[in-house]
Parts: structure tokens; C-alpha cells; sequence
């Protein structure tokens, strides 16, 4: 199971074309603070459907697209 197993699985649940989560929001689903690991597994929101899109730190957010449809 991935640590960012839980998010994946609440984007694919949310099913929007696109989404945007807070880092705050994104904390609140994993249980902990995303750091730079974050980019190493985000190639694994492919399997739910999903890819990351923009990251922004100054924002504070992260926003993911549906692929495949």
C-alpha cells in the first residue's frame, strides 16, 4: 500500500474531470504534511485514473486531471 494510496482513492471517488486540493485538504485525507516525496508518487494517481497537474507551493495547492475519458 502506497502512503498516498488514501488520496488517490478519494480523487477517483470524487470522479471530477479536475480537481484541486489544498495542501491543508490533502493533509486532512493522508494524515500528514506532503513533502518532496510527493513527486515520486505521483506518477501512482495513473492507476486511479488520474495525473498531477500543477503544484503550486506559493498556492498552496495541488490539481489533478482525469485521463481516459
Amino acid at each position: 500500500m502506497s502512503k498516498y494510496e488514501q488520496l488517490w482513492k478519494h480523487i477517483q471517488a470524487n470522479g471530477s474531470s479536475t480537481l484541486k486540493l489544498s495542501f491543508e485538504e490533502i493533509k486532512n485525507i493522508v494524515g500528514f504534511e506532503i513533502d518532496h516525496s510527493f513527486l515520486s508518487y505521483k506518477k501512482e494517481a495513473a492507476q486511479f485514473g488520474y495525473r498531477v497537474g500543477k503544484i503550486s507551493l506559493k498556492e498552496k495547492y495541488v490539481a489533478f486531471d482525469r485521463i481516459g475519458k
